[in-house]
């Protein structure tokens, strides 16, 4: 049940569907990493002030055409432990879905993204067995690519097994097929027109990016905009009140 209608003002007959990527006290918080007690507030005032739904029932949604009424999906992309180890926990307590996008290739492994090298310690990958129980939790499982390339530059035959190749690793890991897919960076320069194509091609049901907005009725499942939960949105107030001025 929606407990206001500050989601109407925000998002009018619109969704929202927010990103995160660590949620860790081990690290300091920035561009990618909350704290939990921050992660926790902002899922308890999504939960309080909007419609806080799968994001599968947003593609629902947006494929029978429907007005999103103010719904707001949670999702990560990467796939870090505290994923498992300390955001799964909060959403459980608060009983809320979410989609964890991991890349597959770096799952129980050591591999040490570029972009992590100059943190004060690595947070580490989820294991499979840890990406099953999210799994079995019934958390959404979806596709990251297998390395986390940036496929507005990579194309072809290199594109697709990238691409349909992350499916295959989780329909081998998890036995089931994921449907959503989110592109590495996710900004418009780092998805050619072409790989959205095999996206569709290899079975999805939407292609997600990470560059902000709103996603209304009738929007592209295929083009599905997300909004970054990052960390100069210092509280979920803050960020619902630059979202209403940007909107107005």
């Amino acid at each position: 049940m929606v407990a206001s209608n500050l989601h109407r003002l925000l998002l009018g007959g619109g969704g929202l569907v927010l990103t995160f990527h660590r949620v860790s006290d081990d690290l300091p918080e920035d561009g990618l990493t909350r704290s939990s007690r921050n992660f926790e507030r902002f899922c308890r005032f999504f939960r309080t002030n909007f419609d806080v739904v799968s994001l599968s029932e947003i593609v629902n949604r947006l494929e029978r055409r429907e007005a999103l009424a103010g719904a707001v999906a949670i999702t990560f992309d990467d796939g870090y432990l505290d994923n498992y180890e300390v955001a799964a926990p909060i959403l459980q307590s608060l009983g809320l879905p979410a989609t964890f996008f991991v890349v597959t290739q770096y799952m129980g492994s050591d591999t040490v993204a570029w972009w992590d090298r100059d943190l004060p310690r690595q947070p580490g990958w989820m294991t499979w067995d840890q990406v099953r129980e999210l799994s079995r939790a019934g958390f959404d499982i979806g596709a990251h690519t297998r390395t986390h390339v940036d496929l507005g530059k990579v194309n072809g035959t290199a594109a697709r097994e990238e691409i349909a190749g992350a499916r295959a690793d989780l329909v081998a890991r998890l036995g089931r097929a994921p449907e959503h897919f989110a592109y590495p960076y996710g900004q418009r320069n780092h998805m050619l027109d072409a790989n959205r194509e095999l996206v569709k091609e290899a079975g999805f049901r939407s292609c997600v990016s990470c560059y902000g907005g709103v996603a209304t009725c009738g929007a592209d499942p295929f083009s599905l905009r997300r909004m970054p939960a990052a960390r100069w949105y210092r509280t979920p107030e803050q960020f619902t009140f630059e979202q209403l001025i940007r909107r107005w």
